[in-house]
């Protein structure tokens, strides 16, 4: 059975953000995830985490300047600098939290500039070798057109490849089931092709990106496949509630804690 974890970014802000520890695990969440932890005290996220049996799945590395529409630096030539001190931001978070995975953001960038695609493969290579001795894993995560516009990474299959050709231990990729289906479609090939390198998976209905219960894809046959193809990582439900967090939890009563 999959192992759920709540995006607290997006679910249960009827609550404040310290707050939604409690309501994940009250709803029968035993791992959460958020977008960035950077606003809040890295101890007191911990706390939550050790006082409520929750598991932190993932976290986003600093973005830069994300209320202006900045989605990361690592495939910007004149960032590196701005990239190496994120992650000396994010350590403390993640060494407070247990995270095993970090996602690492490419930035608004040509893919095919090729000054930006050596700048992202530096990047990489530092930020790997940044967290390996820590036993975590960095993350990247192709973004469609429609909510990402301009953004470097733009492509599943170019994102898989990337990892495979790097072949850094650490390396992995962020299988987004949601923007996958929005870029190509196929999204069941594309698992079973790419499984032996996703170190975690994000979940959404498509096109509205709601609750994972309808619409486009049928959820429950791509969970089932999951357990067929034997992933034992997390997924991430990163979706924009309909209403009120609980209410809209129905999808996930199946695979709730304790069921």
């Amino acid at each position: 059975m999959p192992r759920f974890a709540a995006n607290l970014s997006l679910l249960f802000t009827e609550y404040a953000f310290l707050d939604r520890f409690e309501a994940a695990a009250k709803a029968g969440f035993t791992a959460v995830e958020f977008l960035f932890p950077y606003e809040h005290d890295p101890d007191a996220i911990g706390e939550r985490l050790r006082r409520f049996g929750l598991t932190q799945a993932m976290f986003n590395l600093p973005p830069g300047d994300w209320a202006a529409g900045e989605k990361g630096f690592a495939a910007l030539p004149d960032r590196f600098d701005e990239l190496q001190r994120s992650l000396h931001t994010a350590l403390p978070y993640a060494l407070a939290t247990g995270v095993k995975r970090l996602h690492l953001l490419a930035g608004n960038a040509d893919r095919r500039d090729n000054a930006a695609a050596l700048a992202f493969r530096r990047s990489l290579a530092v930020a790997t070798h940044f967290f390996a001795p820590h036993g975590i894993d960095v993350l990247i995560e192709p973004l469609n057109h429609r909510d990402a516009p301009g953004y470097f990474l733009d492509d599943v299959d170019h994102a898989h490849a990337l990892v495979r050709e790097m072949a850094i231990p650490n390396l992995k990729l962020q299988f987004d089931v949601y923007h996958c289906q929005i870029l190509h479609g196929d999204v069941t090939t594309r698992l079973r092709e790419m499984l032996p390198v996703i170190g975690h998976i994000q979940v959404a209905s498509v096109p509205s990106r709601h609750e994972p219960d309808d619409e486009e894809l049928n959820y429950p046959f791509l969970f089932a496949e999951l357990d067929r193809l034997g992933y034992a990582g997390f997924v991430g439900a990163e979706y924009r509630p309909r209403g009120k967090t609980e209410d809209g939890l129905g999808w996930f009563k199946p695979y709730r804690a304790g069921t």
